[in-house]
């Protein structure tokens, strides 16, 4: 498990392309036959991939960060299966999951193992800290209400699924959904926004390899830019914008943890503020 720790908004003039990078950009998640995971310090959020290959499930253990027995001793966990697709068992109970569906694993469980159906079959991982135990469930992207936004002039339209919030999978402060750009569409959460109570990170899917999303970071009014990857996340503090456009059309998992579970919770900021 690597370490990420929480940085201020006064670093960020600091930080040259490799500091940006080191700080708030998760890459290489998805290494065939293991499972990869990352802490940060900001809301102490898990970020991980686990990517099995059929016939050799991978078991979730905890880590030397998290000082507990097993993993969701203390945690919630959220899964979301991004290619293809595979079943994940939870102490003893199978749970398929189609590509795009979302399992939500609720603290306390004890064993957690990630078996495949296909080949480039690759759950993304996201865990925060819980405080109230939930029951374990399933949410089904071609199940959940659809809210469509965005249009063709400003490049934006845009799908949005919630399958872990209020009104849908309940959970302890864990927030999640996706959100799918129509073709020729390359804006997302544009207008930006920051959250004060709580830290959000994406997770850029479904990009083709030799394209790129120029993902916005940093105060509204002292911006920075991270070159994303296919299957890669970026981590956003409480403070930071999230934002991006893409070379091509894209997916994009969003996902939160902090002091609340508001959907509508959020500092907007006009464009003509940014800078």
């Amino acid at each position: 498990m690597q370490i990420r720790h929480s940085t201020h908004p006064a670093q960020l003039p600091g930080f040259d392309t490799d500091g940006l990078r080191q700080h708030y950009l998760v890459d290489d998640l998805f290494v065939p036959g293991k499972i990869r995971t990352v802490y940060t310090h900001e809301d102490r959020i898990v970020l991980g991939g686990a990517t099995p290959s059929p016939g050799r499930p991978l078991k979730l253990d905890s880590a030397p960060p998290l000082r507990s027995a097993h993993f969701c001793e203390r945690r919630e966990l959220a899964v979301l299966a991004i290619r293809g697709s595979g079943t994940v068992t939870v102490d003893g109970t199978e749970h398929k999951l189609g590509t795009r569906d979302c399992l939500y694993v609720g603290q306390g469980a004890v064993d957690v193992e990630f078996h495949a159906a296909d080949e480039d079959t690759r759950f993304y991982l996201f865990s925060t800290p819980s405080h109230a135990s939930f029951p374990t469930a399933v949410a089904r992207f071609d199940e959940v209400d659809v809210l469509k936004m965005g249009a063709q002039e400003t490049a934006n339209v845009r799908e949005i699924r919630k399958f872990v919030h209020a009104d849908g999978i309940r959970s302890s402060q864990l927030v999640l959904g996706v959100t799918s750009l129509a073709p020729g569409s390359v804006w997302n959460t544009m207008p930006p926004h920051t959250h004060d109570r709580r830290t959000e990170c994406y997770l850029y899917f479904d990009l083709p390899e030799d394209h790129r999303v120029i993902h916005l970071c940093g105060e509204p009014q002292n911006t920075r830019n991270i070159v994303v990857r296919n299957e890669e996340a970026v981590i956003s503090p409480s403070w930071s914008v999230h934002s991006g456009a893409g070379t091509h059309s894209y997916t994009f998992v969003w996902a939160m943890g902090g002091e609340n579970q508001a959907y509508d919770d959020m500092d907007q900021v006009a464009v003509t503020e940014l800078r």
